[in-house]
């Protein structure tokens, strides 16, 4: 059986699996749990079926690197403890029927999700085929992802810097001056780790074309689902916000919504702003 049929039952295996749990213990985080793992042992899978090409080797350690971090910054957040569902899925379930959201349950949340974590990584089973050696795009797609994943990197922190900041002045009685995050990197981008984040997995194809993959080619689709269900995502993440903190809509105004970009006004952060934050 080829790489990617392997692969497609695999996903399949763990979709079933995060369905079943999700039944048993009516948490529906088990994909989320799940998205920084399986990816990995994707691009593993494919750089063995590979022989460990050169090409494939440097995908998988990207693979790795990226994986790492996000299951760190989950798991330190409490996305793996009891309870530690996203608060997405407790908003949805409260504007659906039981019946709707179990639905939902099945096909977006376990097998659509699960699915689009073995499409976006189907440039490295395009890649896998070819004996195409290491060229120059794969050194900028290199460069480009590993910018991209320091990038995140310093989002998150700045954001777990910024919630740690605001829930110790909480407990100490002390005024919240500033509700939300709106300086570093999210005084250019209102969501600079979801920018960096898709992006990543554009930049992973362009190792498929390295390997001779043509630009046109359905290796993309994973990254095209990707930007359409973080644009979907942004968009409840950005109303929740909006009904959480009325000023919100001062930051959606002056600061550039994925892509970052220079603020369309003059920025003056109030005073008692986080001081962990640049």
């Amino acid at each position: 059986m080829s790489s990617l049929v392997l692969a497609s039952v695999a996903c399949a295996v763990i979709a079933f699996a995060c369905w079943l749990l999700s039944v048993i213990t009516k948490e529906y985080s088990w994909v989320d749990r799940l998205w920084s793992i399986v990816p990995i042992g994707y691009v593993a899978w494919f750089a063995y079926a590979s022989g460990f090409s050169p090409r494939l080797t440097i995908m998988s350690a990207l693979a790795l690197a990226w994986g790492a971090r996000l299951t760190f910054n989950f798991a330190r957040k409490g996305g793996y403890a009891k309870g530690g569902e996203d608060y997405r899925w407790a908003e949805l379930r409260t504007r659906m029927s039981p019946i709707a959201f179990q639905v939902f349950n099945v096909f977006f949340i376990a097998a659509f999700q699960n699915a689009l974590l073995l499409a976006i990584t189907l440039p490295a089973w395009r890649a896998s085929a070819s004996t195409a050696p290491v060229n120059a795009l794969d050194a900028i797609a290199t460069l480009l992802f590993a910018a991209l994943l320091a990038c995140e990197t310093i989002a998150d922190e700045q954001q777990w810097r910024f919630q740690n900041d605001k829930k110790a002045r909480r407990e100490r009685g002390e005024p919240i001056t500033e509700p939300f995050l709106r300086t570093g990197l999210f005084r250019w981008s209102r969501h600079p780790n979801f920018f960096c984040e898709v992006s990543m997995w554009w930049t992973f194809g362009l190792f498929a074309i390295a390997s001779g993959a043509p630009i046109a080619d359905w290796i993309w689709i994973g990254a095209i689902v990707l930007t359409a269900l973080f644009q979907g995502s942004t968009n409840f993440t950005e109303e929740l916000s909006l009904k959480k903190y009325p000023s919100y809509r001062d930051y959606q105004a002056a600061t550039s919504r994925l892509i970052p970009w220079f603020p369309r006004r003059p920025h003056h952060p109030s005073r008692g702003a986080s001081p962990s934050a640049p």
